[in-house]
């Protein structure tokens, strides 16, 4: 019999549509990681919130582990990587909590606004100074919402029946789509340079870490209120102390923390921000919501019947599995890397199979694509599952095309993004050691290995430039991995790409720019 552990407390109706399944379901809360460790490997499948954390050592452990189901979204707690490696099925239920998130968004607004929390306070203490709480109107204000998914498209809507005005920041949301709700988009600095309030509903990436700091806040408006029911590591929390403090701005409301519980953090002595303990989906709904959802996508998958909200896999037959698979990396690649260098909202992307490639089920190719296009933006929130959806969400129009004749290699993905302000061309091949190769960039041939840390600049075609780059990378103990160069004629703009040992920090990159024969420059990391 097929037996499930839940680690973290689930709503029971979730447990019951396990064990009607017929499998064993045993609820053990609050193990400590050893204690977990010795009988893991008992179970085909774990349930968990975001307690328990199933860390490599302990999925190591699970020798019959054949899923682990998040009730909730974020998958920070379960080592994805080495789930994979050991076929192991990681899911989430992303969907179950939008509107509870929502709405205490919204809350949080409404209470650091009105002054809420430190009233209630006040007239519970037998206090009556109406005047020392004197709050401001939504009506008629600018809400920046970064991050316009789910919960951010939720949150906007709520906005405008108050009567607020509402611009949002996506980098893969287009104006289209914007129009649609009745909002407008803009850059990060327009939302935090217009808008009274601002909230963040964005995943954690690289990209998004600490996107709220010092420099940011200021930025801002003097009375501005800053919300973040989201993640806590998407805020500088000394940074907000300080802008808090000397009011730069003049409210904050919290939800998430950089450490749960924020013991010791000198936020907790402001008297202008307002907190709650992590309550965005701690509603009876939210609770039934994802404990249903993840408790359908365990059954189905332990029965063989669906893979659903898979963060690690994708369907294929074992022998297709086994020709393409070299070509997952190839295809995710591509996406983060064009991810970083095009600029705009994409509008149409379309992918060419050329070669014998185009003769198997390149949709999961196409998945993967997403996946890495779209993970720059959405983190984990993105998989092979819900990527083709989220670009549908975003008005993002995917077409593929096979094309059986060999070009210039006998197998190639050629990739064509059209945004709102440009278009841009990348083709990838596997050389004959299955390693992945990007070809060719727009009109411009090139021959160099996606790898960590990329410098992709386009300069004039003049001497001494390939030079210049050497020599300021070699001051800064920059060391150069790889290096490719290509051009569409002599003295004209050049296309160098350079794998790097090491990120470069902005006075490199300022150094770099200073150089009148330096057209543009992007810090690629995949």
């Amino acid at each position: 019999m097929l037996k499930v552990i839940v680690c973290d407390k689930l709503s029971e109706e979730g447990i019951k549509i396990l064990q009607d399944a017929g499998f064993t379901v045993d609820c053990k809360y609050k193990l400590a990681p050893e204690e977990l460790k010795k009988i893991i490997g008992e179970y085909h499948a774990a349930i968990v919130r975001s307690d328990t954390k199933f860390t490599k050592d302990i999925i190591e452990y699970g020798t019959n582990l054949k899923a682990i189901g998040r009730a909730g979204v974020g998958l920070d707690n379960v080592d994805l990587e080495a789930a994979t490696k050991k076929g192991i099925i990681v899911m989430n239920s992303p969907g179950g909590n939008t509107i509870s998130t929502c709405e205490h968004a919204f809350a949080m607004m409404l209470a650091v606004a009105r002054n809420i929390p430190f009233a209630h306070m006040t007239v519970k203490n037998k206090g009556w100074d109406r005047s020392k709480f004197k709050g401001v109107e939504l009506s008629s204000k600018v809400l920046g919402v970064i991050g316009l998914g789910r919960i951010g498209k939720e949150i906007s809507k709520r906005a405008l029946s108050f009567g607020m005005e509402v611009i949002a920041m996506d980098p893969f949301v287009s104006q289209d789509v914007a129009e649609k709700i009745g909002i407008k988009m803009a850059t990060l600095e327009e939302v935090l340079e217009k808008a009274d309030f601002v909230t963040l509903h964005t995943p954690v990436t690289e990209e998004t870490k600490n996107m709220i700091s010092a420099k940011q806040l200021a930025i801002m408006k003097p009375k501005a209120f800053l919300i973040n029911c989201a993640r806590g590591e998407l805020v500088d929390e000394q940074a907000l102390y300080e802008a808090l403090k000397n009011k730069k701005i003049a409210g904050a409301a919290v939800d998430v923390y950089i450490n749960e519980p924020p013991t010791g953090s000198p936020l907790l002595e402001l008297d202008n921000i307002v907190f709650t303990p992590h309550l965005g989906a701690s509603t009876e709904e939210a609770q039934l919501n994802v404990a249903i959802e993840i408790a359908h996508c365990i059954k189905d998958a332990l029965l063989g019947k669906a893979i659903r909200n898979a963060a690690n896999y994708v369907q294929l037959d074992t022998e297709t599995y086994k020709i393409i698979q070299p070509y997952f990396e190839l295809s995710e690649k591509m996406g983060k890397f064009l991810s970083q260098i095009v600029d705009g909202a994409a509008k149409e992307i379309k992918l060419f199979y050329l070669g014998e490639i185009s003769g198997y089920k390149v949709d999961v190719l196409t998945l993967a694509f997403l996946k890495g296009f779209l993970s720059k933006s959405l983190g984990e929130d993105v998989n092979y599952i819900n990527a083709l959806e989220i670009a549908k969400e975003r008005a993002i129009k995917i077409e593929q095309v096979k094309i059986r004749e060999e070009e210039e290699y006998a197998n190639s993905i050629r990739v064509k993004i059209v945004t709102d302000k440009e278009e841009k061309i990348l083709e990838g091949t596997l050389f004959a050691n299955k390693e992945a190769r990007f070809v060719k960039m727009d009109d411009v041939y090139t021959e160099v290995y996606p790898s960590k840390h990329m410098l992709v600049i386009n300069n004039w075609d003049k001497p001494g430039t390939i030079g210049f780059l050497g020599t300021v990378l070699g001051n800064h103990k920059i060391n150069i991995a790889g290096m490719s160069l290509g051009r569409r004629a002599p003295n004209d703009i050049a296309l160098t790409i350079l794998n790097l040992d090491n990120p470069l920090d902005e006075k490199v990159i300022k150094e770099i720019s200073s150089n009148p024969n330096i057209v543009s420059l992007r810090c690629i990391k995949l």
